[in-house]
């Protein structure tokens, strides 16, 4: 007798025999039992689920005679009558299966039909069955609605589909539908234990679990990777032989990679990947194995009482479950994300095991610094830095059309900014600004060298001007004085406070200086300044913005210091870093902190714990406690304070320079708002 295989020989053959169904088997038993029977049925869903098995079973119900040839519809079919043996077995002449796949034209169908027309021979109801229904061509479809909408009272059509949106409307509406759901994992390793007792073959429990997850859903494929299963290991499986004949990767190489990313050992993340290549594995098939192991991590995460009630049979589930507490949860749904992600950048990569490598390494450069991680940088610009400016100089801006600089001035480095931001930087104090003259309505050229006297035309020099003649082309300035559309900025020395208390008249500029290069340019300056110009400071003094007011409390200046400590020594970054920030310290004992913040988004439990964790290792609190309210004395709020003050006084110091009043007194000179920054 030939073999038969496991898909066919433990077929269901009753609607109790059916596993992973329970939906539709209900659904249909409570139809039979009273009798409010549908004359179309439309069964969808994946290979494998029990579309076919359904319809047999259905039909078996409709044409069952019972033992004793008295039954009638029912339920549970007998099995045992000339019409359930007839139906499992192929023959029943009155039910008959189309295979649309083969079968998909007009004709086939117009000679389904005709059948229609003639009263059963056996049994007591025709059944139609058609299978990958969505095969049919437009014109077969449209010939079978008519008999689909009003079929004679002994005609039941059975259609099943793997793609239901193929199928038209005008046939789903004609139909009964009903969705058979793929199967969970747990219930395809149930029917496969129950299957292999009953043919005596030896198998592990883990080999089984490789058996019902490669399944994906599907029971056919469960079993006939069994029957493969128990040929590759000659009677008997076994977790090495399945997973050999599988290809799938071990986990335990799974475990050891998620362990390594979750203490950031970047050197076991390359060798592992390293004996998966070693070791053919393949790349897809570890990021699926770890896929499905993070998933489990963040629910047992989400959920800590599923990790301490785990299956007890299952050996994976406590190894899963001690990750869980090796990670943070963002950082496993993070991992999780690189992961499903990274199975499509496999083929786009020369080598799918550089590729794995690099999906792995992607967390790491992710990780806050102190975790093991390359720690990401603050803030990066494409912008080139902007080339050194001698102290206490402003910067100097011809006019279009001036000469361009002499060659001993260095010229601004290609794709350099422009002067745009360059400010006057003071030695005494140390702050910066930026002063704009306004231009005048025609400029010349300088007095060949050695002349004592500057022409009428031409703007004088400032002190200290001759000796640092460098200019820079710009565009014209946008925030010049009206009436001057391109007013130049000039480099000038802000003098010292030892010059302050002598300062020299601006309106008398020194002659150019003897030996000068005859291509000197003078800085054009407007000859009648318009008078009562005032400066435009950019903030009014003493004027500070809310984020940096602040009242003083008892612990604020004990928990400003510990942050900040912690701050320069990296202890804290990122989010721990801002919830130190934007906290306030209530309350402290020797062990215990009471911190406060206003956003409920910076108290997260990771950086929280995390915070306790740097505060513990300083020396500090071993507990912490964060809650959730008004916040008055934060370290930001010190640090916004400060910052604002030192703004404050670098722009009292150059409003109050008699040289920079002379400027704007004398040459129509402003402060470009902003331009004054504190050292």
């Amino acid at each position: 007798m030939s073999y038969l295989v496991l898909a066919r020989k433990y077929r269901p053959r009753n609607f109790s025999e059916m596993v992973g169904q329970e939906h539709v088997v209900q659904a249909l038993s409570n139809a039979l039992t009273q009798q409010r029977l549908h004359h179309a049925y439309l069964f969808t869903g994946t290979r494998g689920v029990g579309k076919t098995t359904v319809s047999r079973i259905l039909a078996k119900s409709l044409n069952c005679q019972g033992e004793d040839g008295q039954g009638g519809i029912t339920a549970t079919p007998c099995g045992v009558c000339q019409a359930c043996r007839d139906i499992d077995a192929g023959r029943f002449v009155d039910y008959t299966e189309l295979d649309a796949a083969s079968n998909r034209g007009v004709d086939e169908v117009q000679g389904l039909l005709e059948q229609a027309v003639y009263k059963p021979v056996q049994g007591r109801f025709k059944v139609f069955m058609i299978d990958e229904v969505h095969m049919l061509t437009n014109t077969a479809f449209n010939a079978m609605l008519k008999t689909l909408e009003e079929p004679p009272e002994y005609l039941k059509f059975v259609l099943a589909t793997t793609d239901p949106q193929k199928v038209p409307v005008t046939v789903l509406s004609r139909c009964l539908q009903f969705n058979l759901r793929p199967m969970a994992p747990e219930t395809v390793l149930e029917h496969l234990t129950r299957v292999l007792a009953q043919e005596g073959v030896p198998a592990e429990p883990q080999a089984l679990r490789l058996l019902a997850r490669a399944a994906r859903g599907s029971m056919r494929d469960a079993l006939s990777l069994t029957d493969q299963a128990i040929a590759f290991g000659s009677g008997q499986l076994q977790e090495a032989g399945v997973r050999q004949m599988l290809g799938s990767v071990d986990r335990s190489y799974v475990f050891r990679l998620i362990e390594a990313l979750a203490n950031g050992d970047g050197r076991t993340v390359v060798e592992t990947s390293d004996a998966l290549r070693m070791h053919g594995l393949s790349a897809a098939s570890t990021l699926e194995e770890m896929s499905a192991v993070l998933q489990r991590m963040a629910v047992f995460q989400a959920v800590p009482r599923m990790a301490d009630a785990v299956d007890a049979t299952d050996p994976e589930a406590a190894e899963i479950a001690r990750l869980a507490g090796t990670m943070p949860a963002d950082e496993t749904q993070l991992l999780y994300s690189i992961c499903l992600h990274g199975r499509q950048e496999l083929g786009l990569a020369p080598d799918e095991y550089a590729a794995l490598t690099m999906a792995l390494l992607r967390l790491l450069a992710f990780k806050p610094a102190g975790d093991g991680g390359t720690p990401l940088a603050e803030k990066k610009t494409l912008k080139s830095p902007a080339p050194e400016r001698p102290e206490g100089e402003i910067v100097a801006r011809p006019q279009v059309g001036q000469p361009a600089a002499p060659p001993s001035s260095p010229a601004p480095a290609s794709g350099a900014p422009h002067d745009n931001d360059d400010a006057m930087t003071s030695a005494a104090a140390g702050y910066s600004a930026e002063a704009s003259l306004p231009g005048p309505r025609h400029s010349t050229s300088e007095a060949p060298s050695g002349s004592s006297h500057p022409t009428p035309d031409r703007a004088a020099a400032a002190p200290g001007m001759a000796q640092t003649p460098t200019q820079a082309p710009a565009a014209p300035r946008s925030d010049a004085p009206s009436g001057h559309p391109s007013a130049p900025a000039v480099r000038l020395p802000v003098r010292s406070p030892a010059d302050l208390q002598s300062p020299r008249p601006a309106t008398q500029p020194p002659a150019a200086p003897e030996g000068a290069p005859a291509d000197f340019v003078a800085i054009p300056v407007r000859v009648a300044p318009e008078p009562g110009m005032r400066l435009q400071p950019v903030a009014a003094p003493g004027a500070l913005p809310p984020s940096a007011r602040y009242t003083p409390t008892e612990e604020g200046d004990h928990w400003h210091a510990t942050v900040m400590q912690l701050v320069a020594a990296e202890a804290i970054n990122a989010l721990v870093r801002e919830l130190a920030l934007q906290s306030q310290l209530v309350a402290r004992d020797a062990d215990h902190w009471l911190l406060r913040v206003e956003r409920e988004s910076l108290n997260q439990p990771t950086a929280r714990e995390r915070l306790r964790a740097a505060l513990e290792a300083a020396g500090f609190a071993r507990q912490i406690t964060v809650e959730i309210g008004a916040v008055i004395d934060s370290p930001a709020r010190r640090n916004a304070h400060a910052a604002a003050e030192r703004q404050r006084r670098a722009q009292e110091i150059v409003e109050n320079d008699p040289y920079v009043q002379a400027l704007v007194r004398d040459f129509g000179a402003r402060i470009v708002p902003g331009s004054i920054k504190p050292a």
